[in-house]
């Protein structure tokens, strides 16, 4: 294992944040940086290209810069204030995938990837089974890095649901792309990998949520879903101390629709 120790630090905090457009949410991404201090932040559709994200000033915050990016659509990100090794900027299994969605790293004491799955909506269309596919992908990819025996930390909007505690109304979205059976069942191959979904530990039963939809009264009635999740890897989850949803975000001007979720992991065990 690779190991960069953050210095006079014995936490590793690392988050996930799909920011929906790193132009809009720039203000907002700084002030967060600035109050929340992750070591890791792992972010989802900044809707540019590399050449055009924010890299100085996100860098005059303490953080390196790592970018996959894609004009208009998808595009993701890794911050940290640590160097950060890049290994990928797209996920293995598919070369005409053109789709920015993924990125994967080693900084501090763990390898990180920012993933921006598939919606798959609508899913009579081939959006949907491009987000199965994606998942067989990401699947095949996880089998390889957990014979690494590597920290890993998988962080990003999934896209999913799990089940329906992360749904305000399960019924309601029941045939919706984030909450089919088959999506569920392609999310629990994954994790039976061996992976620990980071909040789950901490907070078993709560029905919390890290998404709520623009439509007006959605995020002050609570009508949400919990998509954005941290997965570990068993050498990962050894280290894991907390987990938790920052809402806060979500309170400010001109917000994304999801907000940030975080992770502290232990110094090497």
């Amino acid at each position: 294992m690779r190991a960069i120790l953050f210095a006079g630090s014995l936490l590793l905090r690392i988050a996930t944040w799909n920011v929906n457009s790193i132009k809009v949410r720039l203000p907002n991404l700084l002030k967060w940086l600035k109050e929340a201090k992750p070591d890791v932040a792992l972010l989802q559709e900044i809707k540019c290209i590399e050449e055009n994200f924010p890299c100085e000033e996100i860098e005059d915050a303490g953080y390196n810069v790592a970018v996959a990016g894609q004009k208009t659509y998808n595009g993701v990100a890794i911050l940290s204030k640590s160097p950060i090794d890049l290994e990928l900027t797209a996920l293995p299994g598919d070369d005409s995938d053109e789709q920015a969605r993924y990125i994967e790293a080693f900084t501090g004491s763990v390898r990180v990837a920012s993933i921006y799955l598939p919606n798959g909506n609508p899913t009579d269309s081939e959006k949907y089974p491009y987000k199965l596919a994606w998942m067989e992908r990401l699947y095949d990819h996880v089998q390889e890095l957990i014979e690494t025996e590597d920290a890993f930390v998988l962080g990003g909007d999934y896209n999913i649901a799990p089940d329906d505690r992360d749904v305000y109304d399960p019924k309601g979205w029941a045939d919706d792309a984030l909450c089919r059976p088959e999506s569920r069942a392609a999310f629990r191959k994954i994790m039976y990998l061996g992976l620990t979904e980071a909040f789950r530990v901490f907070h078993p039963e709560e029905g919390r949520y890290s998404f709520w939809d623009y439509q007006a009264g959605r995020f002050p009635r609570d009508e949400g879903l919990r998509i954005d999740h941290l997965l570990l890897s068993p050498q990962a989850a050894d280290r894991l101390v907390d987990c938790d949803i920052d809402r806060k975000p979500r309170t400010w001007e001109k917000p994304s629709d999801h907000t940030p979720v975080w992770c502290e992991l232990s110094d090497e065990v």
